[in-house]
């Protein structure tokens, strides 16, 4: 049973594999309720990683996010989280978005229609997992006659990895749930969940850079290393909500580097920006995003050794 205050971990994209299976287990023993997989260009697979990391761990709930759809033929993606969701059933998320455009297109991988392209191998994908069996002539998904062999009992959900209204919309129609990068923000949780506009139950996770320690500016400091490319092109949309977003935005351009972006960021975004400070700032922070309509909060460690990181995130948790 998901939990709709839950608190979870990002599996850092660039943690050594052979220490994989160690941090999964960490975070599972300290209480997180879920570990995210990042399928980031060019690192690691989604789907092997969550393998893994489920049949080393026994409860925590892992999702993946996300497969890029134009990556992956609708039927066969459908197998793969098929296959874990019967061996590992009611553990598993699944989060399907448009991937990165610089890298789908260094792998001939960017379609026409990006949006069209995601609602119908989103539909498809949550139409099998559900036992039905499909005639689809879609521009971008073709199936005759697809029907799973052994559809599991419990369907994972699929929520969309996405930003943007048109794509938040699509999201609202035909997914589960919607998955959103950091950094997110309670005014930015409030424009999504307007766009989304969701008919059905609808799950949000909301991914947040986080540092937690004794002095809330060290905490910042390490918070800072992670938010030196907010505001970018791509990341523009979960500025615009905020009361500061002007300013935000004269800073970015008025400097020459991510470095010194970051280094110039005032303490008061910072906190906005974050999961950080102090365990009572970062508890009260999640809790703000929690009452404004987070289902699941996904910390990313920030600072440089991600295991003494994830156990000071720990302090986070209810009844440390």
């Amino acid at each position: 049973m998901l939990n709709d205050r839950a608190i979870g971990v990002s599996l850092p994209r660039d943690l050594p594999a052979d220490r994989i299976v160690e941090f999964a287990q960490a975070a599972e023993l300290l209480g997180f309720d879920e570990l995210w997989i990042v399928e980031d260009c060019f690192f690691r697979g989604g789907i092997a990683q969550a393998s893994v990391v489920l049949a080393s761990t026994s409860t925590i709930h892992v999702g993946v996010g996300i497969l890029p759809a134009a990556a992956r033929n609708a039927a066969f993606a459908t197998l793969e989280v098929n296959t874990l969701a019967e061996l590992f059933p009611g553990r598993t998320t699944i989060g399907v978005g448009h991937g990165m455009p610089g890298w789908m297109r260094q792998v001939g991988a960017w379609p026409a229609s990006p949006l069209t392209m995601l609602e119908e191998t989103i539909s498809a994908m949550r139409a099998l997992l559900h036992g039905e069996k499909l005639a689809v002539e879609g521009r971008y998904v073709r199936l005759r006659d697809v029907e799973l062999e052994s559809a599991a009992p419990v369907p994972p959900l699929i929520v969309a990895g996405v930003r943007g209204p048109k794509s938040l919309e699509v999201a609202g129609r035909v997914a589960d749930g919607t998955v959103l990068a950091e950094p997110v923000t309670p005014e930015y949780l409030a424009a999504v969940l307007r766009q989304v506009d969701a008919a059905r139950p609808h799950r949000v996770i909301a991914y947040n850079v986080a540092a937690v320690h004794p002095d809330a500016a060290k905490a910042r400091d390490l918070a800072r290393t992670r938010l030196d490319w907010v505001g970018e092109p791509d990341g523009r949309v979960h500025i615009e909500p905020l009361p500061f977003a002007d300013e935000f935005f004269a800073l970015r351009e008025s400097v020459d580097s991510n470095e010194a972006f970051a280094a110039e960021l005032p303490d008061a975004w910072v906190d906005q920006l974050a999961v950080v400070g102090t365990v009572p700032m970062a508890r009260a922070r999640l809790d703000e995003l929690h009452a404004a309509g987070a289902h699941s909060v996904v910390l990313l460690p920030a600072g440089p050794d991600p295991f003494a990181a994830l156990e000071a995130l720990a302090g986070l948790l209810p009844g440390e």
